[in-house]
């Protein structure tokens, strides 16, 4: 039910449309919480359905019309609500490690071809958090200090996981190139002390 909340997050900052959620999605959570458009309008109907939510819809020329969501009062409990609730994190799935799991079989530069490919993805996702549009949310210069402080925390805690991601990349780079296979379990594990 997080997209949905999140979405009641965006509203309490004013009326938005889908178009406008989407937008402010990509510009601000994309790094942690990524939204489809279609998503998002199955969330908003869902929201409005619920009370949580109200619907305006705003006639235009010549364009379809369009549906200007506000949060109410009892979006706004709700929001209140989960935001204060413990919620357990699920196990989270990477693709790219199950990858290097089972890469044993491979030929050594075909391994890493696959980590400097994944380490050049990786600082390009730092470099957009880092100055991108991510880092500077047109709409997020409004907002009171206190609420920017917040947003740019969770942006702190992206930038410090793809250091931390790029380094264990880089050094697992190191460690197929020296031939720290050949040590086995003490080669993966302890192959960051030799540097």
């Amino acid at each position: 039910m997080s997209l949905p909340h999140a979405i009641l997050g965006f509203l309490q900052y004013g009326p938005r449309t889908g178009y406008d959620l989407k937008r402010m999605f990509d510009a601000s959570v994309k790094h942690f919480w990524p939204a489809q458009q279609s998503h998002i309008y199955q969330a908003l109907t869902r929201l409005a359905d619920d009370g949580f939510a109200s619907v305006e819809v705003v006639p235009q020329v010549d364009r379809p019309s369009r549906k200007v969501y506000s949060l109410t009062e009892a979006g706004t409990a709700e929001l209140r609500r989960w935001l204060t609730e413990l919620r357990p994190e699920r196990p989270a799935r990477a693709p790219f490690l199950i990858q290097i799991f089972f890469s044993g079989g491979l030929r050594d530069q075909e391994i890493l071809d696959v980590l400097e490919s994944k380490a050049e993805e990786v600082r390009q996702l730092l470099s957009l958090f880092e100055t991108g549009s991510v880092s500077q949310p047109t709409f997020a210069k409004n907002l009171p200090d206190r609420e920017q402080f917040f947003w740019y925390l969770t942006l702190d805690y992206g930038i410090e996981s793809l250091r931390f991601t790029l380094d264990w990349i880089e050094s697992a780079i190191d460690r197929v190139q020296s031939k720290a296979y050949k040590q086995g379990i003490d080669g993966a594990l302890t192959g960051r002390s030799s540097e």
